[in-house]
């Protein structure tokens, strides 16, 4: 399914533009880049459909150069603009043709036109966001629509009743982001980077898109799955359903039909699967799914998604330690610490090649699981790893920062929760809630993690136990690294998680293996700068540094061996700081530019692979 960005009335006219286009955009220079950056243009520019948890054919991609303007705060559309950003890039990001910060007293504007979508009387046009950051509103042919707070959960607009007659249509949108200047979640960006702080990245960060629907259509799917009784449990939700219609839900593999049931709109669809075969890393296998909302024998809508055979729990072992478990058996899980940030598009990666490349590197190194560290990615990244056999614990985004931390192990001590406004909770918990319900689907999340190091934690054991609440089917970290608030002798969460640097360590079994799972939940940090790959020439950072790559490895070697004695001891997870350099961050696998791996790949696997036969 691809999608022209521009639909001209004639063949020359589109071509005599997007020629155009191609002539007025380069990037920023003066920063270290990644190979995809230089096949970045703005026709190609993300052009993959953005929600492969339920796809349709009828969408169309806007992605590509929109006008942008940098204005003080709360004046209205402007009517001139200060040159051309490429979307999705972000405004402070190179790939973007702009590289511009915007700040707390000023708003990023966009200007931008669409050809008016084919529909039929009654049907409806959506306009989707993959993620704009932070607080986003949105325009069509003058009007404002809505407004969406947020920087990393998707979400849409009907857009059905804004549009006008004629060929094209008028789309302007509103940014405000004030960064590490307000309560909103906001991940590792900062004003002033520094250390393990980087730059902003306001405004669209993800594909914008449009949809056309029918009247009465599928919003949303739910897909879990039972490995007991083998079955694939789908919750569709319908808009505009009517008396008479139903929902018919089918499972496929390799394009055989495996199992089909037809419910009310409202009910839920449960699909035996014979002789089904679960989800795991090294076997990943997904079963296709065709959700149809049918009116006796008429199609009135369809989607397309998928489902896996999953389970995620906890168990205790023959030393009664409490133990990660994936579809009832143990399975050490090791991964490293995963930032998503990129020299060239920041939280953008330049291509979804690039993306995925990362998570590759990371399976041929012979890595299980990525912590995806206190960012949220595009649905594509997951369905990736769904594809690839890649477990993935999901980090909130921090904010609000500012609350001193203490973490006591041998005895849990003086809680430092922050004592966080109502509006800043708020805010958290409307994020984390949408976060949750935005990516339930894909069956690589095995753990939610709410807190990280105390950054904003609030409230914990409400939070923990709200997060277990809403999503059961999986293991909630309260605290990464962070305070653990107590409920008589028990931890908050399922799991405790010790952040230790650069030697690998663990909880003590004899007092947490009891009630919660024993993690490590950053260790190692291990850097090496590597001249013509680095962010800036000096004052580069890192936890340990090396002079090279023998010296780098045989540190990291050192640091595995004992990692196995602990998984003997009772470690059931552990996570390597990480996956590349970022900024002036020099303690990557690779370097910042993707361009240098500083491990040997095929040793990694070799000295990895032990640790998953314990």
């Amino acid at each position: 399914m691809k999608n022209t960005l521009i639909i001209g009335a004639c063949l020359l006219f589109a071509q005599h533009i997007a020629i155009a286009q191609t002539s007025q955009y380069k990037p920023v220079e003066g920063k270290i880049m990644t190979e995809w950056a230089a096949q970045v243009t703005p026709e190609n520019v993300h052009q993959e459909y953005p929600r492969p948890q339920m796809t349709r054919s009828t969408w169309v991609n806007l992605n590509g150069l929109w006008d942008y303007a940098i204005k003080a705060k709360g004046q209205v559309i402007p009517t001139s603009f200060d040159g051309e950003i490429l979307v999705p890039f972000a405004v402070e990001s190179a790939l973007s043709g702009v590289g511009k910060t915007v700040g707390k007293d000023n708003e990023l504007w966009y200007n931008t036109t669409f050809s008016t979508p084919k529909k039929s009387s009654k049907d409806k046009v959506l306009l989707h966001f993959g993620a704009s950051d932070w607080e986003t509103e949105v325009f069509v042919n003058g009007k404002s629509i809505g407004k969406h707070r947020g920087g990393y959960d998707p979400f849409d607009f009907d857009i059905t009743n804004h549009l006008k007659s004629g060929k094209s249509q008028t789309l302007q949108v509103r940014v405000w982001d004030p960064s590490d200047e307000g309560p909103q979640p906001r991940g590792k960006q900062v004003n002033n980077p520094n250390g393990i702080w980087y730059t902003p990245v306001t405004g669209i960060w993800q594909t914008v898109w449009l949809e056309t629907v029918p009247a009465a259509y599928i919003s949303g799917l739910r897909n879990a799955s039972d490995i007991k009784s083998k079955e694939i449990i789908v919750t569709p939700e319908i808009v505009g359903a009517t008396a008479g219609q139903q929902v018919k839900v089918s499972a496929w593999k390799d394009g055989v039909m495996l199992a089909e049931q037809t419910v009310k709109p409202s009910e839920t669809a449960k699909l035996a699967i014979s002789d089904a075969q679960l989800w795991a890393p090294g076997n990943p296998v997904l079963y296709d799914l065709k959700v149809e909302l049918v009116e006796g024998k008429k199609i009135v809508d369809a989607v397309g998604s998928y489902a896996a055979l999953r389970e995620i729990s906890m168990a205790t072992d023959e030393n009664g330690i409490q133990r990660m478990m994936l579809n009832g058996e143990f399975l050490f899980q090791y991964g490293p610490l995963d930032q998503g940030w990129f020299p060239d598009g920041l939280y953008t990666a330049p291509s979804h090649e690039a993306m995925v490349f990362d998570i590759q590197k990371t399976q041929d190194m012979g890595f299980n699981m990525i912590r995806k560290h206190v960012k949220v990615e595009p649905a594509t990244w997951y369905h990736a790893c769904d594809k690839m056999g890649m477990l993935v614990w999901q980090d909130m985004p921090s904010g609000d920062m500012g609350n001193g931390w203490e973490m006591k192990l041998a005895v849990l001590g003086s809680q430092t929760d922050k004592d966080r406004t109502p509006e800043s909770e708020a805010i958290f918990r409307e994020e984390w809630k949408e976060i949750m319900d935005d990516f339930y689907n894909f069956p690589s999340i095995v753990v939610w993690v709410p807190f990280n190091e105390a950054w904003g934690q609030f409230k914990t054991k409400e939070i923990a136990d709200w997060t277990k609440i809403h999503d059961s089917s999986r293991l909630v970290n309260s605290a990464s690294g962070g305070n653990f608030e107590m409920d008589g002798s028990k931890i908050a969460g399922d799991i405790i998680d010790l952040h230790n640097y650069p030697d690998a360590k663990m909880p003590d079994p004899k007092i947490y293996g009891k009630d919660n799972i024993l993690v490590l939940g950053e260790f190692g940090g291990l850097g090496l700068p590597v001249d013509g790959h680095v962010w800036q020439q000096k004052d580069n950072w890192g936890y340990q540094s090396f002079k090279n790559q023998e010296e780098l490895y045989a540190r990291y070697e050192g640091l595995i061996t004992r990692l196995g004695e602990l998984v003997e001891a009772g470690l059931s997870a552990a996570v390597y700081t990480q996956t590349t350099d970022v900024e002036v961050e020099t303690n990557g696998l690779m370097t910042y530019d993707r361009k240098v791996i500083k491990f040997d790949v095929s040793k990694m696997k070799s000295i990895h692979s032990p640790l998953y036969k314990k």
